[in-house]
């Protein structure tokens, strides 16, 4: 089993009037450790050329790319609540599926260390991308250099709870 594991740094704006991180900021920390694993930075703002830290990050993110993302669906489980620290949270990152033009992500978010009991998780997530052709808008096929760089991060999806 191979996952991502992206370290993201909460912001002081991320809390709400509960003292914990907002629902809607959990989304935000998704969609930067989504951005992080996923779409290459190919150049710095001096010019200069950046290399991703991650196999994952094939979608090309530069002005101009031919390709983009579309959510098409977001679901999440908040399990506890987050409070702010200085300290990352892991946005922990799988595939659950791999379609024609459509991919699952999967997240768990939760402390940093080893697994097991004491090892907190404060949301499990599922995003389903659609990869499109910026110029029309219409689906555009995972290509497959793509498919070849997310194939080893697919396994079975989230599992999130669901109402009765």
């Amino acid at each position: 089993m191979t996952r991502l594991e992206i370290p993201v740094q909460l912001r002081w704006s991320d809390m709400d009037a509960y003292q914990h991180v907002n629902n809607v900021e959990m989304l935000r920390l998704l969609e930067e450790a989504r951005i992080e694993a996923f779409w290459s930075h190919p150049v710095a703002p001096d010019g200069s050329r950046v290399e991703s830290a991650f196999p994952t990050a094939v979608i090309d993110a530069g002005p101009g790319a031919e390709v983009s993302t579309l959510v098409a669906r977001q679901e999440i489980e908040y399990l506890k609540p987050l409070g702010y620290r200085r300290t990352p949270v892991i946005v922990e990152m799988w595939l659950g599926h791999l379609g024609g033009a459509s991919l699952d992500v999967c997240y768990e978010v939760r402390d940093a260390g080893e697994a097991g009991p004491e090892r907190v998780v404060y949301a499990r997530a599922l995003t389903t991308l659609v990869l499109v052709d910026t110029a029309t808008g219409a689906p555009r096929r995972i290509a497959p250099e793509q498919r070849e760089a997310w194939s080893t991060f697919l396994e079975e999806p989230v599992t999130i709870r669901r109402r009765r």
